[in-house]
């Protein structure tokens, strides 16, 4: 599964989108699961990683400040140009902001690691880029939409995926690495953890496309220049996030996480606000969702590309 792990990831989300469109009905079902799916990613994950070691990631203040700089002044920038092609269709402008200004802090970890980037150091930095971007995301939408922005943002879906998304795995991963040394089935377990990390990432892929392709394949004449933003997006913003690695000089390994981090966007998280938004807005939601299904193709490819644009000289 290893070796032909990006088609398998592929073949996950045809076969996500073909379900979503020829069993709509599925889609709840499919959305319900996409929660449990990524805590399982994130368990493997994290239980794959000496999670005692995290703390050093706490202290390196150079790698925190260049994602820092990353995610909350070059991404904002460049959000703010993008956005200015939909300024004059509301509800595009709010979807399109909203999830391009939130950081990624789920499966960024999962998908840097694969590509050789400093994972540990990532989760280090996810209760800093949780924190930060609810603290600011409401000040970037103001500037970007307007003062009327103020009444879409609540902390709730930032809080759960917080508990839901990192801490709940992380403690079940540092639970069973503590049994592992007293209890030779967990110890097998916990050896063996790295085996079901492809299943995880294909149920999340399939249940992410299968839930939201209706949606999507309803407003697709609307959402052709939301597509062309999100990967302008993509090929600006890690273009940006490499050289700001360069900047602050850090290592292949911390280059490549940052590379992700800059590219990959909370869309699971802030999806939840925009399905809240009242309804002349629910556009809102459905761009999120496009952005989530580019965003899936994007890391598929940086996975494959990355080790190889950005790899010792």
């Amino acid at each position: 599964m290893d070796k032909h792990q990006i088609m398998l990831y592929l073949l996950a989300i045809v076969a996500g989108c073909l379900t979503g469109i020829y069993i709509p009905s599925n889609s709840d079902g499919l959305s319900a699961w996409i929660n449990p799916f990524l805590c399982l990613l994130l368990y493997v994950t994290f239980l794959s990683m000496p999670l005692t070691q995290l703390v050093n990631g706490w202290r390196d203040f150079k790698f925190m400040s260049a994602l820092l700089v990353i995610n909350f002044i070059v991404v904002p920038t460049i959000v703010f140009i993008l956005t200015r092609f939909v300024q004059g269709n509301k509800p595009v402008l709010i979807g399109v902001a909203l999830v391009l200004l939130a950081p990624c802090v789920d499966y960024v970890i999962v998908f840097s690691g694969l590509a050789g980037g400093a994972s540990r150091k990532l989760l280090a930095t996810t209760p800093l880029l949780l924190l930060a971007q609810m603290a600011l995301i409401p000040l970037y939408l103001i500037f970007i939409v307007g003062k009327s922005s103020l009444t879409l943002f609540t902390p709730g879906p930032f809080i759960e995926a917080l508990i839901l998304l990192i801490l709940l795995p992380l403690l079940l991963a540092l639970t069973t690495q503590a049994l592992s040394r007293k209890w030779t089935p967990v110890t097998h377990f916990a050896k063996t953890a790295d085996s079901f990390m492809v299943p995880a990432m294909m149920g999340t892929l399939y249940c992410v496309s299968g839930s939201q392709i209706t949606s999507l394949s309803e407003h697709t004449d609307q959402l052709l220049k939301t597509i062309l933003i999100f990967i302008t997006f993509a090929l600006v913003a890690g273009v940006c996030a490499f050289i700001i690695g360069k900047i602050f000089r850090l290592s292949i390994n911390e280059q490549r996480a940052a590379t992700f981090s800059g590219v990959t966007r909370n869309s699971l998280v802030v999806l939840p606000i925009a399905l809240a938004l009242p309804k002349e807005y629910s556009m809102a939601a459905t761009v999120v969702v496009t952005q989530t299904l580019v965003e899936l193709v994007a890391m598929i490819i940086m996975m494959k590309s990355i080790p190889r644009l950005i790899k010792a000289q």
